[in-house]
């Protein structure tokens, strides 16, 4: 793993929330899915009130599927100060970023997907990744979630990951041991010379790993993925079971 340096925590950060949730329908038809509810809490809220709690001052909402719940749902949010990027037509999460970066500033940021919930372990996840981030030799800093002890998550996984934290695609056919947990810290650089509109981050991650510049750290709290009903039935049955309240 990269050693601990001196450090700037990001006090700027997206939230990815303009996706469709097909897979969470028919709960998604009418609310958007970061407004769907987990132990009686909107998913969009546990991701902002962990920023909040990192000392992230603003965060950037896109907006698309069912937006205007998410606008009405947010207005009068103070901490973070939310900041809306709308896109007329879906751009994926690499042109989403894309298109907000005149919002994001030229400083490294978070971005979190509003289909996660996590929990720490011993530190803030946002604050190890602040701490392990080095934006002299990398473009971007994902949390990884080991695939075995993922909840909610029924793939195989997506990285492989060398002792000092440089990470690769996993071989076809195989298992990985990590899966993107839907965290990451990156400089806006990451995202130079990108195609216009709708593409994924996979794009600028695939151009990083191939520079070696992609790492990654392995989460070491609890994990959860909000994909279908049946994902968020579990993942509420997991979280009551070890008693959590947000």
């Amino acid at each position: 793993m990269p050693e601990q340096r001196p450090f700037t925590m990001p006090t700027t950060a997206m939230v990815m929330a303009a996706g469709f949730g097909k897979r969470l329908r028919p709960l998604t038809d009418k609310v958007p899915k970061p407004l769907t509810k987990v132990l009686g809490v909107p998913l969009i809220d546990v991701a902002l009130n962990r920023l909040a709690a990192a000392g992230v001052k603003r965060a950037v909402v896109n907006l698309h599927h069912l937006g205007e719940q998410i606008r009405a749902h947010l207005k009068d949010r103070k901490e973070p100060e939310i900041l809306f990027s709308e896109e007329e037509e879906i751009l994926e999460t690499g042109g989403g970023i894309v298109k907000a970066l005149p919002l994001l500033g030229d400083q490294p940021f978070f971005t979190v997907n509003a289909k996660i919930i996590w929990l720490n372990g011993k530190v803030d996840c946002l604050l190890r990744l602040a701490q392990m981030f080095d934006p002299d030799k990398m473009d971007a800093l994902l949390l990884l979630q080991p695939t075995v002890t993922a909840v909610g998550y029924n793939g195989t996984g997506d990285f492989i990951m060398d002792p000092d934290g440089r990470i690769a695609r996993k071989p076809e056919r195989e298992v990985a041991p990590f899966l993107y947990a839907g965290i990451q810290l990156c400089h806006p650089r990451l995202f130079r010379d990108t195609p216009k509109g709708a593409f994924s981050t996979n794009l600028v991650w695939d151009r990083a790993m191939e520079e070696g510049r992609l790492y990654g750290i392995r989460h070491d709290g609890e994990w959860y993925h909000v994909s279908t009903p049946e994902h968020l039935t579990e993942v509420e049955r997991n979280l009551t079971f070890h008693g959590w309240r947000f």
